[in-house]
């Protein structure tokens, strides 16, 4: 086995692991009416140390909901109690024995449509653009977030971030900055997303889907790796 396939390995065992925690945080019913966006995020965090032990994140813990589903991650909009009939998503980057998850998914709260043809959407732009990335050895950041803001477009959403991805690895991994925008899936990012880090070691990526109506005042989001799995 090699350091590069055990490296996956890794990164999919993270993985899997924040997704036992999101299946987790559905069937406990954790995000519900009545309940602020920061009571949430502290029992997500208290459910992964149940679950996994002491749990750290690599970065500040997410659950958004209404309104505030429209703000990308860098802004921090005012703690919200969830309504019924809401929408929210909880973004959140646990540390599983030194390898970094990083998972986003929406819940739905209610019977609007609306919002459910949103939850519907959100893993088919994802699983489009997972195949984008597929069919051309070649792709671009900047390539791929055009494509993905295409499939948004053509489902009626807009894209609700600068950008739609970053890497991911051990923690710390490579580090992400600000300035860099070939640390992003993003416009402007002319290299090739399939190339060594700086340590020479493979570039692994999350991909971010984060739709919003503006009009109607709300969005969605949904993240994972995109080219492993």
């Amino acid at each position: 086995m090699t350091e590069e396939t055990t490296r996956a390995e890794r990164l999919l065992a993270a993985q899997a692991k924040a997704a036992e925690l999101f299946a987790e945080i559905g069937s406990r019913g954790l995000i519900a009416p009545g309940v602020g966006e920061q009571v949430v995020s502290d029992r997500v965090r208290d459910l992964a140390n149940e679950l996994f032990g002491p749990t750290r994140h690599w970065h500040k813990r997410i659950v958004r909901s209404g309104p505030n589903t429209l703000h990308p991650y860098r802004e921090n909009p005012p703690d919200r109690t969830i309504g019924q009939d809401d929408i929210a998503f909880a973004d959140f980057g646990p540390i599983f024995d030194e390898w970094e998850a990083d998972f986003g998914r929406t819940f739905v709260l209610g019977d609007d449509p609306v919002k459910h043809r949103l939850l519907a959407d959100l893993p088919e732009v994802f699983a489009a653009g997972r195949r984008a990335f597929d069919a051309d050895p070649d792709i671009t950041g900047a390539r791929l977030y055009a494509e993905i803001g295409r499939l948004a477009e053509a489902r009626g959403w807009e894209l609700g971030g600068w950008h739609a991805g970053h890497p991911v690895g051990e923690f710390p991994h490579e580090k992400i900055d600000g300035a860099d925008i070939e640390s992003y899936i993003a416009p402007g990012n002319e290299t090739r997303l399939r190339r060594p880090d700086r340590a020479g070691r493979d570039c692994h990526w999350i991909l971010e889907i984060h739709l919003v109506d503006r009009e109607r005042g709300f969005g969605g989001f949904h993240e994972e790796l995109l080219d492993l799995g």
